[in-house]
């Protein structure tokens, strides 16, 4: 069981879910009870939960931990947004390394099918079913540095100006926190002069499609970076369907498909310095 934890949750990022969740609560005034489950089984059964896509009661039992009680704890961590704290502290890493591209960032949306629960729509691309959309922002290597959701029938641009503002001050290399990208780059569903404006207003540059002038046949030369991290969120299992109701439940799982992916680079780049 201990080498099942260890590759789930390797050592790195063990320490640095440490820095961010909240400490636990000591021995209870009474006395009695059973011992505390160890947060590492815990964090490792949820990433299987979210990479395998299999349902809490499916859970295997050599975790230690029951499926209710990890459960709880990711409902727990969900609403204390440890996996947008975790997030934030991989982005930083990733900065002060200089893993980060900023010369060249693009945006664009997924839609999924949704059981229930608030921040779901009609989905127009599947027949006006039930179904979330996942907004998200990359830099130039694929890297997500904003994330959103929202019903899937919400338009594309209206996740433009949300995700701009949500992406966090992000340790750089050299000189102070950076947070907004040299270029962004878009598809025709952001074909609006006010998001123009907006982006320009803020010193940003557009290189948005424009409807009826850009040959579809050249819109993937710089935006197929964020196509690709489409396809790494959909790496993780979870996501291909939303089933829980809750909306905070939906977005920590996006959020730790995040972590995963942006932990991959990391590992990448320390083995690269290490040769």
């Amino acid at each position: 069981m201990a080498d099942l934890v260890e590759r789930l949750v390797p050592e790195e990022l063990w320490l640095s879910f440490r820095r961010v969740v909240p400490p636990t609560v000591g021995k209870r005034p009474q006395g009695g009870g059973r011992r505390r489950a160890g947060d590492r089984e815990a964090l490792a059964a949820i990433i299987l939960v979210a990479t395998s896509g299999c349902a809490w009661r499916q859970l295997p039992p050599v975790f230690g931990p029951s499926w209710q009680t990890i459960c709880r704890r990711f409902a727990q961590w969900s609403r204390d947004r440890v996996w947008a704290r975790l997030y934030r502290v991989i982005l930083d890493e990733l900065g002060a390394r200089g893993e980060l591209d900023w010369s060249r960032c693009a945006i664009d949306s997924v839609s999924l099918r949704a059981a229930k629960g608030p921040l779901t729509g009609p989905n127009p691309t599947d027949r006006g079913k039930l179904g979330s959309k996942i907004h998200l922002v990359c830099d130039r290597n694929g890297l997500p540095l904003s994330l959103g959701i929202s019903g899937a029938n919400m338009h594309d641009s209206q996740g433009l100006e949300p995700l701009v503002r949500g992406i966090p001050p992000i340790r750089s290399r050299r000189g102070p926190r950076r947070r907004r990208p040299a270029k962004l780059h878009a598809d025709k569903g952001y074909d609006y002069d006010h998001l123009r404006r907006w982006l320009r207003k803020r010193g940003i540059r557009h290189r948005i499609a424009r409807e009826g002038i850009d040959s579809s046949l050249r819109l993937g030369r710089h935006r197929w970076v964020v196509e690709r991290t489409v396809s790494w969120l959909a790496g993780c299992r979870r996501l291909h369907r939303r089933y829980g109701r809750k909306a905070e439940h939906f977005l920590a799982f996006v959020g730790i498909a995040a972590v995963l992916i942006s932990h991959r680079r990391l590992q990448a780049a320390g083995t690269s310095t290490t040769k």
